[in-house]
């Protein structure tokens, strides 16, 4: 009987052995799989990559791939939104180990009796692992690992630091991760600033993001009975007062459309395209760099203002379209940059246009920058400086004179090549001073021909920044009879305004990546393009008011009292395009009008479509710059 006993007794304590060292052993080979601490930090910095303004205040847009992320320490997450997320998703966080048999229990009980399972028994920890970790398939050997790996994690970290990967790394919907994400997304609003309304409803959605959305009628409703549900157990454990319970219970949740947020999207748009070309695709939505760009976010409001506005009332002119850009002429940077009325998801026009093809207004086309077979807009009379400027360099003088009158220039196309002035008149004799600042058609021909060189006049402008043009090449290049982009010849102004000095236009200024690290910073590299004494009476004549006004009036909108702005207007032949260039040494600014589709406007001249639009935008921007004056000509 003893020996039967003891039999029995060895039997159970080589049992307990076995499973001991099972145990024990499944301990070891499933514990192997958690990662060192510096996996959750890598994971998290799975980042959107933002792009802002020069000042790295104003948010322009985010990339994000499948998940829209970003990391916050958890000193910055609000005490009662970690209160929130505690009370809805683990009330016993600072008590258990990793498993909480009692809410397991808890939860087993509460679902029996409500007959539907609403109440969850997981732990943080256990979420933490599930979502990072484990695939979604429920296996035995999957709830074995996962014990065991919370056990671990458990073991081996705080549970302050366990509770800020946590909140970093869960699902909110939207394509959110983690709560800065999802308060951004949400709310338009950093975690840090949310109140205890906004942060129940952001722990009230953890539970089911997708059925609880805000965005759906019925979804909202749940999510906000479970934030009510919430706040009342706050209340319960004593986290928040009967004051801040009912103040928040009444609180009006505003809700940020759902919808892509992205402003200056012309702009913006065109620095992701810039950025694809550094990175991929996928490295930029899930590096979280941040990108600085050149974009002066008060110049961009008064620009997409004054621009829409002014295209409503072009409409009567037949002109569906227009652009302005504003660059710094001492360092390149696009300052502003709007097309159409600034929606870039706006609709097409007419409605039953196809775009790209023969839409008057198509809102996905940046005619600023194109694409890259696109070689952009004839410039119209706006060429013309460029002309004169390569005259003055073979020491033509703004005295020297032309005749203004009736010329046939000879076979040019096959074809003769008689232009005329924009009011069909012929004045005479006129210097080459009034002959730019008029804008005289048959003049500039003869200076083209006579006194700069059609070849030369070509490399001036290309010299100046632009690409675009292709030969062979004739006389009414002086015209504007060659196409170019409007951020080319807008910057190439940029050159008569900064002395001679070239600096190509650029959009970025700096790149950072996740970590602050430094790693493209834009150089300023002015290079001598144009004598200055060129570019100095170029400057002298562009601005010469008295000068223009037999031909634009003394108070046109190319005028503005009190300051020194050079300007001039383009409009081409078949009234396809109007412009106005125009700036100061401290800016230049580039107006386009016309239609997508090359519809002819109305046989209005540019000073009246494009230069009301370029004057409004100057006339807010110039108290803002100082009122600086360029250099002196030298005699």
């Amino acid at each position: 009987m003893k020996l039967r006993i003891k039999n029995i007794l060895w039997g159970i304590l080589l049992f307990l052995f076995f499973s001991f060292l099972l145990v024990f052993f499944l301990f070891l080979f499933y514990a192997k799989d958690l990662p060192r601490p510096e996996f959750f930090t890598e994971k998290a910095t799975v980042q959107s990559t933002k792009i802002y303004d020069k000042t790295g205040k104003i948010l322009l847009y985010e990339v994000f791939g499948e998940e829209r992320r970003t990391y916050v320490p958890l000193s910055l997450v609000p005490d009662y939104l970690k209160k929130a997320v505690l009370v809805a998703e683990d009330a016993n966080f600072y008590y258990h180990h990793g498993i909480d048999f009692k809410g397991i229990l808890r939860a087993f009980i509460e679902n029996l009796k409500l007959g539907a399972p609403v109440y969850g028994g997981s732990t943080i920890s256990q979420q933490l692992i599930r979502s990072t970790f484990l695939s979604t398939k429920k296996s035995i050997d999957r709830k074995i690992k996962e014990i065991i790996l919370t056990l671990e994690l458990e073991r081996r970290y705080s549970k302050d630091q366990i509770l800020e990967w946590y909140l970093n790394q869960i699902p909110f919907g939207q394509n959110a991760y983690g709560v800065e994400a999802a308060s951004q997304i949400y709310f338009k609003k950093s975690v840090s600033e949310i109140n205890l309304a906004e942060a129940a409803t952001l722990a009230a959605l953890i539970k089911a993001p997708y059925r609880y959305s805000p965005y759906d009628e019925n979804g909202k409703k749940e999510l906000l009975a479970r934030k009510n549900y919430i706040l009342k157990k706050m209340l319960e454990k004593g986290f928040i007062s009967q004051k801040e319970y009912e103040e928040s219970l009444n609180y009006q949740l505003s809700f940020a459309p759902k919808k892509i947020e992205i402003k200056a999207p012309y702009f913006t748009l065109w620095v992701l395209n810039q950025l694809e070309e550094k990175f991929s695709k996928e490295y930029l939505a899930k590096a979280g760099l941040k990108v600085y760009t050149t974009l002066d976010w008060n110049l961009q409001q008064i620009a997409e203002k004054v621009l829409a506005e002014g295209i409503e009332k072009n409409k009567k002119f037949n002109a569906f379209n227009g652009a302005i850009l504003a660059i710094s002429p001492k360092t390149g940077e696009v300052l502003a940059m709007s097309v159409g009325n600034g929606d870039y998801f706006a609709d097409p026009y007419p409605p039953e246009c196809k775009e790209g093809i023969d839409c008057l207004f198509d809102p996905k086309f940046n005619v600023i920058v194109g694409t890259k077979n696109y070689r952009g807009r004839q410039p119209g009379s706006a060429f013309k400086p460029f002309v004169y400027a390569t005259a003055f360099s073979k020491g033509f003088s703004d005295k020297d004179i032309v005749i203004d009158e009736p010329t046939n220039f000879g076979i040019w196309g096959g074809k003769e090549y008689i232009p005329q002035n924009y009011d069909g008149k012929f004045r005479g004799p006129v210097t080459l001073r009034e002959a730019l600042a008029q804008s005289l058609n048959v003049p500039s021909v003869k200076v083209l021909l006579s006194m700069a060189g059609l070849e030369d006049s070509v490399k001036t402008a290309q010299a100046l920044g632009i690409t675009t043009l292709k030969g062979p090449f004739g006389p009414s290049i002086v015209l504007g009879g060659w196409e170019v982009l409007p951020l080319e010849i807008t910057a190439a102004y940029g050159v008569f305004a900064n002395d001679g000095y070239r600096n190509l236009p650029f959009a970025i200024w700096k790149i950072e990546d996740s970590q602050g690290n430094v790693i493209f910073e834009q150089k300023i590299s002015p290079v001598k393009v144009l004598e200055s004494k060129v570019a100095r009476m170029i400057n002298d004549i562009l601005s010469d008011n008295e000068a223009r006004t037999p031909a634009f009036g003394e108070n046109s909108p190319l005028y503005f009292e009190g300051y020194q702005v050079a300007v001039k207007t383009g409009t081409t032949q078949d009234y396809r395009d109007a412009w106005t260039i125009g700036y100061t040494p401290s800016i230049v600014v580039g107006v386009w009008v016309g239609n997508n589709n090359n519809e002819p406007i109305e046989k209005k001249p540019g000073v009246m479509i494009a230069a009301p639009i370029f004057h409004q935008f100057l006339e807010k921007v110039l108290p803002t710059l100082g009122n600086e004056t360029f250099p002196k000509v030298e005699n």
